[in-house]
């Protein structure tokens, strides 16, 4: 399947982006790092870090279950779809899914206790410590994506189905027509 970016996916992977560096950009504000400060913001944030892993997991199931909602919706319409919904869904599907994955191994990552252990050298906290705040931004943005994904689904299904606009990037104009 080819993957058309449209206006909407651009808007999206934008939004996400500004996302993810705005969350880099105060994580690099921090400054250098030695290897006893990093283990001790660690150890600070990693109640914080399982609580966004948390939430972006339950976020993303969510987000799949409405999925099944919006494509039963749009069955059972009247409005007559293009294939491009149906094409936009799946990519929705498929990224909250990795979004999904990525954010339930992460939390579970962030459950180890690396902190605690005698064997990891202290200059790998550095390491450590910027990998978990680039993953966290990582995934954050990628939910934001998804988001604004969903939100340009939804707002196109409104149009169509909702308010009966024929003339819609997203209405099959050929069945509209041969029903006529």
């Amino acid at each position: 399947m080819k993957v058309k970016i449209n206006l909407y996916i651009k808007r999206a992977l934008v939004g996400g982006l500004i996302s993810m560096l705005t969350i880099l950009a105060g994580s690099i504000m921090l400054g250098q790092l030695s290897g006893y400060e990093a283990k001790i913001l660690i150890q600070d944030s990693l109640t914080g870090l399982n609580t966004l892993c948390n939430t972006i997991v339950l976020a993303s199931a969510t987000i799949l279950a409405l999925l099944l909602t919006l494509l039963g919706l749009s069955a059972n319409s009247q409005s007559r779809l293009k294939s491009d919904h149906y094409k936009h869904v799946l990519i929705i599907a498929k990224l909250d899914t990795g979004v999904f994955i990525v954010a339930l191994v992460s939390f579970l990552l962030f459950n180890l206790p690396v902190t605690k252990s005698e064997n990891i050298p202290v200059g790998w906290y550095d390491a450590i410590y910027y990998t978990a705040i680039g993953l966290s931004s990582v995934l954050s943005g990628a939910l934001v994506v998804v988001v604004l994904m969903l939100f340009n689904t939804t707002d196109n299904i409104i149009k169509v189905v909702g308010l009966g606009m024929k003339k819609h990037p997203i209405a099959d104009m050929d069945e509209i027509e041969s029903e006529d």
